[in-house]
């Protein structure tokens, strides 16, 4: 069931004071009788990430890798980040915010919460970002640090796509719809469009991958505000843990979390030759770190996918003797 924390006059890095009500869910062991993992979602996702409407139930639940059975499960909205919240009229400019400011806002809730320790925290592409953003604010007070087709910054690809982004969002005459479509291009790999779609004709005037785009820009329109699409995208291109003022081996060296970094092969946004390099700096930082690669010809959504695969890579951290009972 879907809860409210209001955080009055949130300031962010930018000087702006906003009132924010935040969402969140509970789902799985009753808050304080078991180890608790927070899950963040990534851009268009939210915080249902179990159940029958879970994006992620193929991997949290009774008796999946994240046992539900085993653990709480915590997943906070990113303020805004869908249709419900109007932030037209919450926020004066998207750019107030980045990942640091939400890491912030999640901490807050976990205060109001009284949670003081988490066993795990997991998230995809932005959602793993600002997993990366609390482990350097809370640096003791977490186990596992699990980012998944994801780093710790934005690299110049990331920005690139991310700029072309917003420039559909705010220039587009269908800026929702358009801005998707491209972004659908980036998540897939020319492979896997090759697989679904095989040049095949919806009817004589249409492509089925074009079909399939318009789909997708269809779908997004119903349920994401321009605005939050807007601020989500900002906030994929703003990432970086060392917010341009100390060095990444600085950021890491009091992070006693075990990191587990998890890459896809055919990843065409978070390259995984990127996340091998974080995984290498970690080692030379002497930090508990380990790399993954998932093999998908679906690139950046394989996390979405694979579903196997990142189950075999993620069910030995929450093994079954971690269970309470």
């Amino acid at each position: 069931m879907l809860k409210t924390h209001h955080i009055k006059s949130f300031q962010t890095h930018t000087g702006h004071a906003y009132n924010l009500d935040v969402t969140y869910q509970l789902f799985g062991e009753k808050l304080g009788s078991a180890p608790v993992v927070l899950v963040n979602h990534a851009l268009t996702g939210n915080s249902s990430v179990t159940g029958e409407k879970g994006w992620w139930s193929d991997l949290i639940g009774k008796g999946k890798a994240i046992d539900t059975d085993c653990y709480t499960i915590l997943a906070i909205d990113i303020p805004g980040n869908g249709a419900d919240c109007n932030l037209e009229n919450l926020i004066e400019d998207y750019r107030h915010f980045n990942n640091g400011d939400i890491a912030l806002i999640q901490i807050e809730v976990l205060k109001y919460l009284q949670i003081e320790r988490l066993f795990a925290i997991i998230g995809g592409s932005l959602g793993g970002q600002i997993a990366w953003e609390l482990a350097v604010r809370l640096p003791k007070q977490i186990e596992h640090l699990i980012p998944v087709a994801t780093d710790w910054k934005a690299t110049d690809w990331v920005i690139a796509q991310c700029h072309i982004q917003d420039s559909l969002l705010n220039n587009s005459l269908q800026p929702i719809a358009d801005a998707r479509r491209h972004a659908m291009t980036f998540y897939r790999t020319p492979a896997s469009f090759k697989q679904k779609f095989e040049r095949s004709k919806k009817d004589s005037d249409l492509y089925n991958v074009q079909s399939w785009l318009n789909h997708h820009g269809r779908r997004l329109e119903e349920r994401f505000s321009l605005a939050s699409y807007k601020l989500l995208n900002h906030l994929l291109l703003s990432a970086d843990i060392t917010a341009g003022v100390t060095t990444f081996s600085e950021i890491v060296r009091n992070v006693t979390a075990q990191i587990h970094l998890v890459a896809i092969d055919t990843d065409g946004l978070f390259l995984a030759d990127e996340i091998y390099d974080t995984h290498l700096s970690l080692q030379r930082n002497k930090k508990n770190s380990s790399y993954h690669e998932i093999n998908s010809i679906h690139g950046h959504d394989a996390f979405l996918i694979e579903f196997e695969q990142l189950e075999k890579i993620v069910a030995p951290i929450f093994q079954k003797q971690l269970c309470h009972k």
